[in-house]
């Protein structure tokens, strides 16, 4: 029988990766700027079509508006100062197309 032990999430790493996934994740863009803009109908779902540079970095502010919390909570989950809370962290990964183990890293 395997030997099973408790592993440790190493936080400071793992917000770099959410880190990276705001600032160069496509899907992640995509449904920042659906999800922010399809009440003010200006979002026609046609990304090609899209008024905003679909390469621009999402803003902590952006993102901190999908997940209904302040910029200063997304950028300590980004500095490993909080942990992310397992359902951020599963809506998370959905938004940006990712697998959660991808994205966690474990000391």
């Amino acid at each position: 029988m395997s030997n099973i032990s408790r592993k440790h999430i190493n936080w400071e790493k793992t917000g770099r990766n959410l880190l990276i996934l705001r600032n160069d994740n496509l899907a992640l863009r995509r449904n920042v700027c659906r999800a922010l803009n399809y009440d003010k109908n200006e979002c026609s779902g046609l990304c090609e079509d899209c008024r905003y540079d679909i390469d621009m970095n999402i803003s902590r502010a952006e993102l901190a508006k999908i997940f209904n919390v302040s910029d200063s909570v997304i950028f300590n989950w980004e500095s490993g100062k909080t942990p992310v809370g397992l359902e951020d962290m599963l809506f998370y990964c959905a938004i940006s197309g990712v697998k959660p183990e991808d994205i966690i890293v474990f000391d």
